[in-house]
């Protein structure tokens, strides 16, 4: 009877046994479900303060990964219908919308099991011929895996199955926090929920995850742990990420339309040249990667975007791409001694202008219009003393420039926009989200559009 009742109180599970550095480990897969089941954090309120081993849980940074675990599960799922001739318009619509990507995997996740090696009882499983294949082990009832680097991965396909049980029961998209950037009123089509029940099902029995599973460690050994795998990596470069990474559709409208359509004239580069007299003409990657963010978020960066963002300002940032490209100098060899343009700058004050006047709050489509229809007679060139405002005398302000100082915020002596070289070369400071709103009003001044003086504008949109 006690066999039986190990038996029935236990879990088993085959795993491949390893030494990671001397150390027992088992490797394991799981479906997500049963894995979300079968885990647990050790951060502040699931364990006492002396068993932390975790930091906190950032909602924002899961929910991104909630959204690409869902992607996941519904191009899975468009696969498997293709592979059985069944239709898949729903699940492209809905791919559409979240945005697609050419592969998907998550990384194994690290976890500790809090029982010795031998409480886990394990046995060789062996082929028909006697060779080993893997380890059976039984997890004692209520053992719970800590996870130990992959808490956000965790909590991200939690939030999946908690939006798929959502969908499916109430047969519409929550009004809060949905993983599903669609309309939230209205019944969801037989189509889509079909989308959504495949998903569910692939979470919990189909699609795996893989995990590295340490034995017996104690607080010591998991905060040790912790630490190694999150401090001794390194991290990619901005330009390299920005190049390899095909999901985000901030950067696919870079890669298909700016460069391989040849809307930017300019050469793509891995980093800026500091030197303006060996500069090429070219923008750095993060710099193209910064402005296009501003252009179509209202950030300062692309995470987080999603393909109807993109598809609702498309048509205007290629125009204004095309109004950039066709600036004198802009691209060409020694383009940043010829024309401020070159500086990326300039270029997100446009792009913030264009973003404001097209979805803002106070979007107006014939501001737009004389925006960018504008930019083609607007003076780049490091002699306009537009640029050089704040190092002219009050004389030259209301000769040179008349009626600019409405247009922009009071001049309290401390502007550091940057300065003129030695040779009368207009050189814009790095605190560039200081300094593009200031360019923007001058723009805003040169073309006559309404000036912001007095309204509130967050650097991000909320």
């Amino acid at each position: 009877m006690s066999y039986l009742n190990n038996i029935l109180s236990s879990t088993r599970i085959d795993v491949l046994a390893g030494l990671n550095l001397g150390s027992e480990t088992l490797t394991l897969k799981l479906p997500i479900g049963q894995f979300i089941d079968m885990s647990e954090v050790p951060n502040d309120g699931a364990v006492g303060p002396e068993e932390v081993a975790q930091r906190g849980l950032d909602r924002a940074h899961a929910q991104k990964l909630a959204v690409y675990v869902l992607k996941g599960l519904v191009a899975t799922s468009r696969n498997l219908r293709r592979l059985h001739k069944r239709g898949v318009e729903a699940h492209d619509l809905v791919l559409s919308r979240l945005g697609s990507q050419p592969y998907y995997s998550l990384q194994p996740i690290v976890v500790n099991i809090p029982v010795t090696m031998e409480a886990l009882d394990p046995t060789v499983q062996k082929n028909v011929v006697g060779d080993d294949l893997t380890v059976r082990v039984r997890l004692p009832v209520g053992t719970v895996m800590w996870v130990i680097d992959g808490q956000h991965r965790r909590w991200g396909m939690n939030l999946v199955l908690e939006f798929l049980r959502h969908v499916l029961t109430h047969r519409a998209y929550p009004k809060k926090g949905s993983l599903y950037p669609a309309a939230t009123t209205g019944q969801i089509t037989p189509d889509e929920l079909e989308v959504w029940r495949d998903a569910q099902m692939l979470a919990l029995q189909h699609c795996t995850v893989s995990v590295e599973a340490h034995v017996g460690l104690d607080t010591e050994a998991q905060r040790q742990l912790f630490h190694d795998l999150n401090n001794l990596g390194k991290t990619v470069s901005a330009s390299m990420a920005f190049d390899f990474d095909n999901s985000n559709p901030v950067n696919l409208y870079i890669k298909e339309t700016l460069i391989d359509g040849g809307v930017l004239t300019a050469p793509v580069s891995d980093k800026d040249i500091g030197d303006w007299s060996a500069h090429d003409g070219s923008m750095a990657r993060k710099d193209i990667v910064a402005v296009n963010s501003i252009l179509f978020l209202n950030k300062t960066n692309p995470k987080g975007a999603n393909p109807v963002q993109v598809e609702r300002m498309a048509d205007d940032a290629t125009r204004l791409w095309e109004a950039i490209s066709a600036i004198n100098g802009f691209g060409e060899r020694g383009a940043k001694l010829k024309t401020v343009a070159a500086q990326p700058v300039v270029l997100k004050a446009l792009a913030k202008l264009v973003y404001d006047f097209a979805i803002g709050r106070k979007a107006d489509a014939g501001h737009l219009e004389t925006l960018l229809s504008g930019i083609a007679g607007i003076d780049f060139s490091h002699a306009n003393p537009m640029w050089r405002y704040y190092e002219l005398s009050r004389d030259e302000r209301a000769r040179l420039v008349p009626g600019l100082s409405d247009y922009l915020p009071d001049d309290d002596g401390n502007r550091d926009v940057g300065g003129t070289d030695e040779e009368g070369r207009m050189r814009f400071g790095a605190k560039h989200n200081d300094i593009y709103p200031i360019l923007g009003d001058m723009i805003r001044w040169k073309l006559g559009l309404p000036s912001r003086q007095g309204e509130e504008e967050a650097t991000e949109a909320p």
